[in-house]
C-alpha cells in the first residue's frame, strides 16, 4: 500500500477501467499540459481529482465543455458563480462540506472572502479560460 499521499500535492487521475492513478507533484500550470499527454487517451471519461487552497478570488473564468465538474468545499467559504450559455448567472456560497456541480459548457468563477480549500473532480479535456 505504501505511504499515504496528500491530495493537495499529488492529484489522482480516475481513468478507464475504474483505475485511480496517482499523479506526479503539482508544480504549476505547465503540469496540466503534461497531464493531458499522460492521460489524453481516456478522452472525456477521464477525471482529475485535485485539491486547491485559495486566499484570493480566481483570476479568470473557466469552462469544461465535455463533462461535469464537482466542486467540494472542505474548509472556509467560497462564492461560486456560474454563467450559463443563455447568459443567466447563478451564485452559490459553499461552506465546508457543501458541493456544487458545474455542468458542461457553463463558465464558472469563485470569489474568496478570506480563504477556502476545495476538492475538484473535473472532466478537464478541452477546458477553456477567459479573463475575469
Amino acid at each position: 500500500m505504501g505511504q499515504p499521499r496528500r491530495l493537495a500535492e499529488s492529484f489522482v487521475h480516475l481513468g478507464l477501467g475504474a483505475t485511480a492513478v496517482p499523479q506526479p507533484p503539482f508544480d504549476g500550470v505547465e503540469w496540466y499540459e503534461a497531464y493531458g499527454e499522460r492521460h489524453g487517451a481516456d478522452g472525456r471519461e477521464g477525471r482529475l481529482v485535485s485539491q486547491h487552497s485559495f486566499t484570493e478570488d480566481w483570476p479568470s473564468w473557466e469552462m469544461h465543455p465535455l463533462g461535469d465538474e464537482v466542486v467540494i468545499c472542505i474548509a472556509g467559504t467560497m462564492v461560486l458563480t456560474q454563467e450559463f450559455p443563455d447568459g443567466r448567472r447563478d451564485t452559490v456560497t459553499l461552506a465546508a462540506g457543501d458541493y456544487a456541480v458545474n455542468p458542461p459548457g457553463v463558465w464558472h468563477i469563485a470569489d474568496i472572502a478570506d480563504r477556502a480549500t476545495a476538492i475538484f473532480i473535473t472532466a478537464g479535456e478541452g477546458t477553456e479560460h477567459r479573463p475575469r
